[in-house]
């Protein structure tokens, strides 16, 4: 599952815990600043952007001198819609239904009308979302289950809490997801134990296929007509990790609708984030559904203290859920900002030999958790992000080891050279700001930089 706690990520707000807390009750991490920073410029003046809404236009223009650029500009965010995120807390707060509260159901109807299923689940994570998809579909000891080495390490870490095997599979050079003829062979080379079809964990002993987790990664789907195809030949699940590509769509199908369950997660920093952890699961399956559940409240039956199964404690908070109504009315708006703010990255950087930016194939539309390119080198990589900075705008790498290279993956012997493309690209990738409000020109003193 993408996102999480990557160590490059420098937090925007990690001054404003305080102030949140003294207004809001609780931590949780956006900034709403007073007008002045530090250096005495003000942060909500007048700021002129194309990708600024209509309604806000004339708010603020950002003042370059003293101010360092945000990754994910939250505290913009919330300028627009503080009243209603306020008016959301306050509700739950005279009500006093913290734990499953009806902000949970509502929430859950809303995002499954918006997603097109009939069943969403609400959960603590999207690692918690995982995991649980992982638990209701009974995989464990012995069996294998297919993903990308080059995501962040839930995606895979909650494969081998359970006892199963993670069986890595590399990703396509251009869009960063699984490649699908790749999964073709490594799926042949489980069920013939043979090593020399395509790279295998070793000393596992005989596995068994099971699952394919598919990561659609910075927001971008993975190919789910192949993998679909794929899956039916072999009898396999598919769950759509689906952590940072909510408000994406593959063929016309938004993103978490895919395979026979979907995980979302709402991070802060994800596309639509809560001010905490938070995550989702979707699926059309009633039974699974109900098992999802059950699961997130300790295996919970008809009765508060009647358990059915093991599970685990993996509710969504009410005051979160909160906090999503508020935000994702004006979601799909940001999505659309998104978009015009990866076409102006793309149409700025057009030409420019020293990076590569991301590939969009046909019938595709990314989320844009994040907007990541390619330097040449990792040498360049290094230069450039130097000089960016220097400037003031920030940068990050997602990610830096692929997981068969982490020594929590270490007992599966995986080793470098055995998934090139996912090594290749840790090397030479970086993350550029990305959010709905970025201003283009912000984005043109990017691309000066990085033309430097």
């Amino acid at each position: 599952m993408p996102g999480g706690g990557n160590r490059n990520y420098k937090n925007p707000c990690e001054n404003s815990w305080f102030h949140l807390f003294a207004i809001h009750i609780f931590p949780f991490c956006v900034s709403i600043n007073t007008a002045r920073n530090k250096q005495g410029f003000s942060v909500f003046n007048e700021r002129l952007g194309d990708n600024v809404p209509q309604s806000t236009a004339g708010i603020r223009k950002r003042l370059f001198k003293g101010i360092k650029m945000d990754f994910i500009d939250l505290k913009f965010q919330q300028k627009r819609i503080k009243g209603k995120i306020d008016a959301n807390i306050q509700k739950v707060l005279a009500h006093g239904q913290y734990v499953m509260g009806p902000e949970i159901e509502q929430l859950e109807s809303t995002l499954a009308a918006y997603v097109g299923v009939k069943h969403a689940v609400g959960c603590a994570s999207g690692t918690d979302a995982l995991l649980m998809a992982l638990i209701a579909m009974d995989i464990g000891p012995g069996d294998a289950v297919f993903t990308s080495p080059f995501t962040f390490i839930a995606t895979a870490e909650v494969i081998s809490l359970l006892g199963a095997t993670p069986v890595f599979v590399d990703i396509a050079p251009g869009t960063f997801n699984i490649n699908t003829d790749k999964l073709e062979r490594a799926i042949q080379a489980v069920k013939s134990n043979n090593p020399s079809i395509h790279p295998l964990p070793s000393a596992q002993g005989k596995l068994i296929p099971k699952c394919i987790i598919p990561v659609d990664l910075f927001g971008l789907p993975a190919d789910y007509d192949a993998i679909g195809a794929i899956a039916q030949k072999h009898g396999l699940g598919v769950i759509e990790d689906a952590a940072q590509s909510f408000g994406a769509e593959y063929n016309g199908r938004k993103a978490c609708s895919f395979g026979r369950i979907g995980c979302t997660s709402f991070f802060p920093a994800k596309p639509l984030g809560c001010y905490g952890d938070g995550g989702m699961c979707f699926t059309h399956d009633d039974r699974l559904a109900e098992t999802l559940r059950s699961l997130r409240v300790h295996g919970q039956g008809p009765h508060k203290y009647e358990n059915v199964r093991i599970g685990i404690n993996g509710r969504l908070d009410t005051l979160q859920a909160a906090i999503l109504l508020a935000k994702f009315e004006i979601f799909s708006e940001e999505i659309e900002f998104r978009q015009k703010g990866a076409g102006n990255y793309e149409s700025l950087m057009g030409g420019n030999p020293s990076v590569m930016v991301p590939h969009i194939p046909p019938g595709y539309k990314s989320a844009w958790a994040q907007y990541s390119i390619l330097a040449t080198s990792e040498s360049n990589r290094t230069a450039l992000m130097d000089d960016l900075n220097m400037a003031g705008i920030p940068t990050a790498i997602y990610y830096p080891k692929p997981l068969h290279l982490q020594t929590a993956f270490k007992g599966l012997s995986y080793t470098f050279g055995d998934f090139p493309v996912s090594e290749d690209c840790a090397s030479r990738i970086f993350s550029l700001p990305m959010h709905p409000y970025l201003d283009k020109e912000d984005q043109k003193k990017i691309v000066r930089f990085l033309e430097k």
